[in-house]
């Protein structure tokens, strides 16, 4: 592999963490006031993330209309892994409270956990391989470039 090309590769790799929390980013703005958005709410965050990432990436109207269905079909099918982890997250600090910390049921809940993480990974990494069929190497190093800043962005 060429060094354009795993360049390439790391940075939509290294991308993955933000698509993975994309359903926490997309909540981003009502998580401070610990409510969850309704679905027609999140549609239209969702909607306008799409929208600034296709300007930030120069995509055409055909690569909208690709990747819409690649972005949105993942963030839907991620939701669920990302209420379970965190849901096993809660798990863990009330077995971490108990006056008697039980070993194997952390043991187990950590088992679940990096199954749940896998499953995010697996559908992330399918999701950007099926972006990145869409987008050319130019826009990809757009995508890499945004996804750097959000996470600098984030970490501040």
């Amino acid at each position: 592999m060429n060094q354009s090309k795993r360049f390439t590769l790391a940075a939509l790799v290294g991308g993955a963490a933000a698509a993975a929390s994309f359903g926490a980013f997309a909540q981003r703005g009502h998580a401070r006031h610990h409510e969850p958005m309704d679905p027609a709410q999140f549609e239209q965050h969702l909607e306008r993330r799409l929208k600034h990432l296709y300007v930030e990436i120069d995509a055409t109207e055909e690569q909208k209309q690709r990747l819409e269905p690649i972005v949105k079909d993942a963030v839907r099918e991620l939701a669920p892994l990302r209420r379970n982890l965190h849901a096993a997250r809660g798990e863990a600090l009330k077995l971490l409270s108990q006056d008697r910390v039980d070993a194997g049921a952390l043991e187990t809940l950590r088992a679940r956990q990096i199954q749940l993480a896998d499953e995010a990974s697996r559908r992330v990494t399918r999701a950007l391989v099926d972006a990145s069929e869409v987008l050319n190497p130019q826009q990809r190093r757009k995508l890499a470039a945004h996804f750097t800043h959000q996470r600098r962005w984030r970490h501040a």
